[in-house]
Parts: C-alpha cells; sequence; structure tokens
C-alpha cells in the first residue's frame, strides 16, 4: 500500500492510514502492530517515518511502545477523538536548523569577548550535565538562547526562545527527547566547541555552518534514540539469559 502524498508530512499521513485501520480492527484493540521494517516495507515509506507516526499515535493514547516488545494497540478511536498532531521533535529541529543556523551567522559579526566566555562556560557546564546520570540539559539551552541573545535582535531571541519551548510543551516533541534521554542521547560537546570557535574567529559562515552541522546530528540522533535503546533493551535481555544459563548449568 503506497501512503497518498499531500499537503502535509508523510508521517502524519502514515499515522491517519494507521489510525483508521485500527478503527476498523484491522489492528484490534490488545494486538501487536508488525514491526517497523514490515510496516515500513508494506506502506512503502522510510523506517524513521514509521517510527515517528507510531510516537503520534503513542501521544493521542492509541498505542502503547512496551520496550523489548512492540507495539500494542490499546484503544480504538472513538466518535470523540478529533484526528490532529501537535509539532513533532524532527519538525522543531528542522525549524531550528534554519533559525538558529542564521543566528549564529549574526551572532558572530556581533558578540563580544564577554559572551565568548560565558559560552566557554556553558560548554564546560555541558559536559558536567553530561556525566550525571541525572543531569538535565539546561546548560545546552542556555548555550543556544546565549547566541541568540548575542543577535542584538530581541524578535530572533523570542522565536528561538519559543522554539525551544515547544521540545515540553509539544507532547510529541517531549517524548521523543524523553526517549532519547532514555537511550542516553545527550548534547555532543565537541560540536558545541566547534560553533564557538568559529563564533570566537567573528566568522558567519562557519557560524552558520557548524551550527547547522550540530542541528543536523541531532536530528540524525532522535532518528535513532528509540532504535539504541530497544538494542541496548535487547543486549541486557540477553545478557539476562545468559546468567540464569550460567546458574543452571554451574
Amino acid at each position: 500500500m503506497v501512503i497518498p502524498t499531500g499537503q502535509d508530512r508523510l508521517y502524519k499521513d502514515l499515522a491517519r492510514v494507521l489510525r483508521e485501520e485500527i478503527g476498523t480492527g484491522k489492528y484490534p484493540v490488545a494486538s501487536r502492530l508488525p514491526p517497523e521494517r514490515e510496516l515500513a516495507i508494506r506502506y512503502k515509506v522510510s523506517r524513521p517515518t514509521v517510527r515517528e507516526a507510531i510516537i503520534a499515535l503513542e501521544v493521542q493514547g492509541f498505542v502503547e511502545v512496551r520496550l523489548s516488545s512492540g507495539t500494542y494497540v490499546v484503544r480504538a478511536p472513538g466518535q470523540g477523538d478529533l484526528p490532529g498532531f501537535n509539532i513533532s521533535a524532527f519538525e522543531l529541529t528542522e525549524a531550528r536548523l534554519l533559525f538558529e543556523g542564521e543566528a549564529a551567522a549574526l551572532a558572530a559579526t556581533q558578540i563580544t569577548d564577554e559572551e565568548i566566555q560565558d559560552l566557554e562556560r556553558l560548554v564546560e557546564a555541558i559536559a558536567c550535565e553530561n556525566s550525571d546520570p541525572s543531569g538535565k540539559e539546561l546548560a545546552d539551552q542556555d548555550f543556544h538562547l546565549a547566541i541568540a541573545r548575542a543577535t542584538r535582535n530581541a524578535a530572533i531571541h523570542d522565536t528561538i526562545a519559543q522554539l525551544w519551548a515547544l521540545r515540553s510543551s509539544s507532547p510529541e516533541a517531549a517524548l521523543l527527547h524523553a526517549k532519547a534521554r532514555t537511550a542516553n542521547v545527550k548534547p555532543v560537546v565537541h560540536e558545541h566547541s566547534a560553533i564557538l570557535a568559529a563564533l570566537r574567529q567573528h566568522d558567519p559562515a562557519a557560524a552558520r555552518a557548524e551550527m547547522r552541522n550540530h542541528l543536523g546530528q541531532v536530528i540524525d540522533n532522535l532518528l535513532f534514540a528509540t532504535e539504541a535503546q530497544q538494542i541496548e533493551d535487547a543486549r541486557k535481555a540477553t545478557q539476562v539469559r545468559r546468567e540464569r544459563y550460567a546458574r543452571i548449568t554451574a
């Protein structure tokens, strides 16, 4: 089956198709959806598109992703359910790539030595947060908003601040970022250091390129966050089975 391409993002079209098929009983409540790879082949879409569609259905309460088991239907859509979507983590990061890339370029022409020093401290804070298992990503956010402030343009800063706020206010974006943290995906220090180096040189082209490269890597990490978690869960399950077998045969 080929998902029709319209004016919307492909994952939303796929989510609508799966939602309709859940409603018609093709995938009844308590049943497990086919694996991601099989869905990608069946609907002729990429695996990341399937992953994004599943997250949308999970946020809407139709499916539940059970680690090391699969995706299960937990309820069928009713008459009171209105089909709708929030901003996904991928859409959000694409927007950040566009806005923050240009913001970095402008900031490179305006930034002061004092602001550079502040960014240096924030890169160190990112590394500290990464080493703390319960650490948040506050230094990462502060780093990006500090660059936005360095543009000397309040509209740019406010726009980027709103994009960061969507990471927690959009359920779909918040869910995938939570999955990424569970999969141990954290801000990459050397990418932030590369942005800082370009800003220190007051090089707009390099600052833009490094910011876009960083946020492109964020998109890649989000795409594979859930897959990494599934691999880790499978590894742990295999280790448990090995230890159990060792105890039995000892």
